[in-house]
Formats: structure tokens, C-alpha cells, sequence
């Protein structure tokens, strides 16, 4: 069994951003704190061993959110670097299990994490438990102690697909598991949650739509 206490999270917040253009995305503003922030956020109050971030340059202050912060000074290396460099760390922590997370999927919720946990619960240290969208499989990743080395051997995208691809798969709804790659799917996740930033744009759909029924169509036609 996997517990909580044993387990260190690692949240991912390093990386070029291409597809976003000019700026930092976790940097952006989503309900009123940086889009980066909300994961952190969301299980500060779920009792992991440890914390440790992965960052290039970010200003989030995730210090102040109880996190060790470890510098990436080459995200771009491979798909896989920086998930090396937390995994080592939880190992070198002698870490039962990590519970990997990234910075961009604002929306993940404690309760989610928790099924993942109780998902390993009849699992050994070679535990792989997968979030889903009822499709594809993907982060938030729970791997118990005995798959360290095949993470540390992961150099690129396919080998963490596969890896996880072939364990255990825990399905939420797929609006939680949403993650912001694009300008545009900021601006989408912002109208669907009636975000404060997406209500002061003078295009939003929001303030075009009138009804409560034209705004619930205002956020259809952006899914």
C-alpha cells in the first residue's frame, strides 16, 4: 500500500512554452492567482513526505507554498528532464512513491489525487497509476519506489506514454484534467469557469451573451 505520507510530489513547471508565445504561461493570470500556482494550491493541504518543483526561471514563489525548488537550466534537453531531476531527488529522499503533477493542469483537484492513492491501495512498490479522460491516459502520475529506474531511464516523450499507458488508470472528468498549452486554451478555460479575467476582456463571449442560455452557449462554442 502507497500512503500519503510516504509519497513526495513532484509538480513539473519548467519548459519552453513555445506554443504560447512571448511570456511565461504558469505566470498568467487564472481566478486571480498565477495559472502555475493552482495545483500547488489545490493539495497544500494533503500530507505528502515532501514537495519539490521543478522550475526554469518561473517567479512563482513556490518557496512560500512548502515547496524544495530545483532549478532546470536546459527544460528543453529532452521531453523527460525534468522529471529525472525530481525523481532523483525523491529517491535520494528514499521516497516510497512520487506523485507526479504538472504546473499547467489548473483544474487538478485533492480529491482526484486521493482516488489516485486509493487506486495503489492493493498495489506493490511497482505501482503506476494513471489519471484519465476515459481515453488517454496521463499526469497526474502516482509511481511507487520499484519504477524509479525505468523513470530514470525515460528520454524522451514515448517511453513515459508507454510507461504509463500500460498501468493502472483512474478516470475524472476531463474539464479536470484540462491543460493550457496555447493562448487560446487559457482564454477558453477562463470563459468556461467565468474567470474574472475572461468577464473584463471587451470581447469576452460572457459580456456579448446576455441570457444565462447565451452565455451557457457562449461556453459550448468554446469547447
Amino acid at each position: 500500500m502507497i500512503a500519503v505520507e510516504d509519497t513526495v510530489l513532484i509538480l513539473l513547471a519548467a519548459g519552453r512554452s513555445d506554443r504560447f508565445g512571448d511570456g511565461n504561461k504558469l505566470e498568467e493570470q487564472f481566478l486571480a492567482r498565477p495559472l502555475g500556482l493552482h495545483v500547488a494550491v489545490a493539495l497544500e493541504d494533503m500530507p505528502f513526505r515532501e514537495r519539490i518543483v521543478v522550475v526554469d526561471g518561473c517567479t512563482i514563489d513556490y518557496a512560500a507554498h512548502r515547496f524544495s525548488v530545483l532549478h532546470n537550466a536546459a527544460p528543453d534537453r529532452d521531453m523527460a528532464s525534468s522529471v529525472r531531476m525530481g525523481v532523483d531527488c525523491a529517491r535520494a529522499r528514499d521516497a516510497k512513491a512520487v506523485l507526479i503533477a504538472l504546473a499547467d493542469m489548473p483544474r487538478v483537484t485533492a480529491a482526484h489525487i486521493y482516488r489516485l492513492f486509493d487506486a495503489a491501495a492493493d498495489l506493490d512498490d511497482r505501482a503506476v497509476v494513471a489519471s484519465s479522460d476515459g481515453t488517454t491516459p496521463r499526469p497526474p502520475v502516482l509511481f511507487g519506489r520499484d519504477r524509479f529506474e525505468e523513470v530514470l531511464a525515460i528520454t524522451g516523450d514515448q517511453g513515459a506514454r508507454d510507461l504509463i499507458q500500460a498501468g493502472r488508470h483512474v478516470v475524472a472528468n476531463a474539464a479536470e484534467l484540462i491543460d493550457v498549452d496555447t493562448p487560446e486554451d487559457l482564454e477558453r478555460l477562463r470563459e468556461l469557469v467565468h474567470a474574472p479575467e475572461a468577464l473584463m476582456r471587451p470581447d469576452s463571449h460572457l459580456l456579448r451573451a446576455g441570457s444565462s442560455e447565451e452565455r451557457r452557449a457562449a461556453f459550448d462554442g468554446t469547447l
